[in-house]
């Protein structure tokens, strides 16, 4: 089951990532990373979703 989540994790956090670096400048996007990666482990271990 850990495998599962963590795929979703790195998807989730590769996503949003890619988006912030598309839309946001950089500095905001390597701000906005820290959030990113938390939100994506949420989503991942403890939302219960997977």
């Amino acid at each position: 089951m850990r495998a599962v989540e963590r795929k979703i994790f790195w998807l989730i956090f590769a996503v949003l990532g890619f988006g912030a670096d598309m839309i946001l400048p950089m500095w905001w996007a390597l701000g906005a990373t820290i959030p990113i990666m938390l939100v994506s482990w949420w989503i991942a271990y403890r939302s219960g979703w997977f």
